[in-house]
C-alpha cells in the first residue's frame, strides 16, 4: 500500500479547506470545515456534532463497513450514551476507544482533525446544507483538476520507481520465484497468461484456484507489488520472444530464469 501523503486544498466561499490523500483515500479537514461555524475554536462544532445519537450511529456503521478492526462493544457504549446531557466525546476519544479509521486527529500546531469524504460531507451538511453543496462542488472540481491528478500520478510513479530500485539492488532470495520442474518445462499451456503464471508463481491459474477455493479473483489479485512489477516486465519479454518465433517451452524457461534474476 502506498502511504505517500498528498496535500491539497479547496476554497469554499473564502474558507480554505485542507485535503490530504493517503493511499487511495481523501481526507477532508473537519477543523477547517468547523471554522464555518466557529472560527476561533473549531473544536466545539466537531464535538457538538459527534454528541448526536444519529451521528454516532452513522460513524459506527461506516466503520463496520470499512474497518475489520473496529471495536463494536466500545461503539455500543457510545451509541447508548449518545444524545444525553452527560455524553461527552472528542475525535481523539472516538479513535482511541473504537480503533476508528474514518477520522484522524492530531494535536499541536500542525495538527487537526480529518475525515474521509463520506464522513466529512455529513459534517458539512450538519453545519449547513448550502455549505455542503459548495464543498461537494469544489471537492469534485479538485479531483478533476489536472495539477491534482499530476500529483497522484507522480506519487504512483515514485512508488513504482522505489519498488523497481529495490528489485534491482536487493539480493532477492531464489525461493521467491520457484524454479520450474521438468514436468512444467515439457507441458504445453493453452493460455499465454498461464505461461507467465507458471514462470513467475510456479502454478497455473487453475492450480492456484484449486488451492484457494474460498478466495475470489485470481492469483494476480493476491500478489504483491514486487511480483506485479516483475510480471509487467515478463509480459514485455514474452511478447518479444513470440515475435522472434521462440517456441513456448523455450520461452517458459527463459521467462522463469528472467523472473529469478
Amino acid at each position: 500500500m502506498n502511504n505517500e501523503i498528498i496535500k491539497s486544498e479547496i476554497n469554499v466561499n473564502n474558507n480554505k479547506i485542507n485535503i490530504i490523500r493517503i493511499g487511495n483515500k481523501e481526507y477532508i479537514s473537519l477543523t477547517d470545515l468547523a471554522r464555518y461555524a466557529d472560527e476561533d475554536d473549531p473544536r466545539y462544532p466537531i464535538q457538538n456534532w459527534m454528541r448526536n445519537k444519529d451521528v454516532i450511529a452513522y460513524l459506527g456503521l461506516w466503520e463496520k463497513l470499512n474497518n475489520e478492526n473496529f471495536k463494536g462493544v466500545e461503539f455500543d457504549t457510545f451509541k447508548n450514551e449518545a444524545g444525553s446531557n452527560k455524553f461527552k466525546i472528542s475525535p481523539q476519544k472516538w479513535i482511541k476507544e473504537t480503533n476508528a479509521i474514518g477520522i484522524m486527529s492530531k494535536s499541536g500546531n500542525n495538527g487537526g482533525t480529518y475525515a474521509v469524504s463520506d464522513i466529512a460531507l455529513e459534517f458539512a451538511s450538519w453545519l449547513s446544507p448550502e455549505f455542503k453543496l459548495y464543498v461537494i462542488q469544489e471537492f469534485e472540481r479538485l479531483k478533476k483538476n489536472e495539477a491534482y491528478q499530476y500529483k497522484l500520478d507522480w506519487s504512483a510513479n515514485r512508488m513504482l520507481a522505489k519498488t523497481n530500485y529495490h528489485i534491482h539492488t536487493d539480493s532477492i532470495k531464489e525461493n521467491i520465484i520457484p524454479k520450474l520442474t521438468e514436468k512444467q518445462k515439457q507441458y504445453i499451456y493453452a493460455e499465454e497468461a498461464d505461461v507467465l503464471n507458471v514462470a513467475l508463481f510456479g502454478m497455473t491459474a487453475k492450480e492456484w484456484k484449486e488451492k484457494h477455493p474460498d478466495l475470489k479473483g485470481n492469483i494476480r489479485d493476491y500478489t504483491d507489488l514486487k511480483h506485479l512489477l516483475i510480471l509487467c516486465n515478463l509480459e514485455n519479454t514474452n511478447a518479444e520472444l513470440i515475435n522472434d518465433g521462440i517456441k513456448q517451452k523455450e520461452r517458459l524457461i527463459k521467462l522463469n530464469n528472467s523472473a529469478i534474476r
